[in-house]
């Protein structure tokens, strides 16, 4: 029996309640990626699901389709909870994942013919959806034969065109570059908002900042390892939405700030921008904290950049007068939020910059770093990566033990892999190795697959 729950957007189609997914490691372990998320997606709205990497925004995704069962909680679809694929959904994909071999209008068949849906009708609704999203005349076309953008309006067409209740999308833009995507994300409004598109709710899954306030009428954000629902953000914007609107900047200010873990300043301008305050940036500084870390190797992952990439943001920052906000960073460079925040995170980590509500700001370290030339600044990033660098350092503890000062790197994998998946214990290494070389605290040689203590490295401790 169903029991179908109405809110004050209209009757519910999706609950979560208290999602947990963990996988199993090759060692037996669990391995959690989502941690208790409870949520509705309700007709007649958008919800974006918006988080950094690692924050399990897509395996929530797959949750809700029912394609993969949760380990603990249950989702729910009108009311009934799913013990299988969800009948209510379609999905768009950020790949595109069309069948090469098949034309457009065959690809935009495929769910009509998996439900049994008769030739003459299937056609005919399949051409009403390839004139819905623009592609009237590429009907006979192959996927090869199109662009990336008109790609995934194959793949629009394909999901609108089962009529689901809820549209599920995967990143759908990211693969697209800066216009197409833009493009895409204005004629889904006009669709959404003239009522084009049949369907009665979406649900998208992105890590651009921008495109959830630009879409969603919520927001959701997900914090990391495993992923847990951090915040939820009413947009209550008309469409089409203004960038420049103050509440569409405090709301990006805000989001950025939940996810580089500065909420309450940057929750406080938005509070400002609604209040008709000072707007973003009002609210007082907070220093970054200067929390030690703990002498373990699977204590603070490492953000995966590399060295030369935190010296260019810290440089861009030096020439921005040592502070700015991350979202005009982000703009100016056409970044979207796991470019940006991978490289924060590093530089928070290494002391070199500290986060104030929605801005960056250098450090006294990072401006002597960003100002030094190319063998002071390698000194100095030697020197903060083992002060604070948790793995650098224990790596550089570890050598300096040794009575070679060499060990194998299958040692390290095997201590990473107590808190990180195979794949991820070898992502941080591999960062570590990239770090430690740069700085000339340990050399690896990849044919022995060893790493070596530089001379003069334990000093740096």
């Amino acid at each position: 029996m169903s029991s179908e729950t109405v809110t004050k957007t209209g009757a519910v189609i999706i609950a979560a309640e208290s999602v947990t997914k963990a996988f199993t490691a090759p060692d037996g372990r669990a391995l959690p990626v989502l941690d208790g998320v409870s949520f509705t997606l309700s007709e007649g709205e958008i919800v974006a699901l918006l988080g950094k990497s690692g924050s399990g925004k897509s395996t929530l995704l797959r949750c809700v389709a029912g394609l993969i069962a949760p380990s603990s909680g249950l989702v729910s679809y009108r009311g009934t909870p799913l013990n299988g694929a969800n009948p209510g959904v379609a999905m768009v994909f950020q790949t595109f994942a069309l069948l090469p071999w098949l034309t457009v209008q065959q690809n935009v068949e495929l769910g009509l013919e998996a439900r049994g849906v008769p030739q003459a009708e299937r056609a005919d609704r399949a051409l009403k959806a390839i004139d819905t999203i623009g592609l009237d005349g590429f009907e006979s076309a192959y996927p090869k034969e199109l662009s990336g953008g008109m790609r995934q309006r194959v793949g629009f067409a394909r999901a609108i065109v089962t009529e689901p209740d809820a549209l599920l999308m995967d990143e759908p833009f990211s693969a697209l570059d800066v216009l197409t995507a833009e493009n895409l994300r204005n004629e889904l409004v006009k669709l959404w908002e003239g009522h084009g598109a049949p369907v009665k709710s979406i649900l998208i899954v992105t890590h651009n900042i921008e495109e959830a306030v630009l879409l969603a009428d919520r927001v959701l954000v997900l914090s990391s390892n495993p992923g847990r629902i951090k915040a939820e953000l009413t947009v209550g914007l008309p469409r089409p939405r203004d960038r420049h609107n103050a509440r569409f900047e405090a709301l990006v200010d805000t989001i950025y700030g939940i996810l580089t873990g500065r909420e309450q300043p940057a929750v406080a301008a938005l509070e400002a921008a609604e209040a008709g305050g000072a707007g973003p940036g009002a609210a007082a500084a907070v220093p970054a904290a200067d929390r030690p870390h703990a002498l373990t190797l699977t204590s603070g992952p490492l953000p995966d950049v590399s060295p030369g990439g935190l010296a260019g943001l810290l440089e861009i920052l030096a020439a921005r007068g040592g502070k700015d906000g991350l979202a005009e960073i982000a703009d100016d460079l056409s970044f979207e939020i796991d470019d940006l925040l991978p490289l924060t995170d590093a530089a928070v980590l290494l002391r070199m910059a500290r986060i104030d509500g929605s801005d960056i700001e250098l450090t006294a370290d990072g401006k002597e770093f960003a100002a030094a030339d190319i063998l002071t600044s390698k000194q100095l990033f030697a020197r903060q990566a083992a002060r604070c660098a948790p793995l650098v350092r224990a790596i550089v503890q570890a050598l300096a033990a040794t009575e070679d000062h060499t060990l194998r790197e299958g040692f390290f994998l095997d201590v990473l892999r107590r808190g990180f998946s195979p794949q991820e214990a070898r992502r941080q290494l591999d960062t570590a190795i990239d770090w430690g070389r740069y700085a000339e605290l340990y050399d690896y040689d990849s044919d022995d697959e060893e790493l070596t203590l530089e001379p003069g490295a334990a000093g740096y401790l």
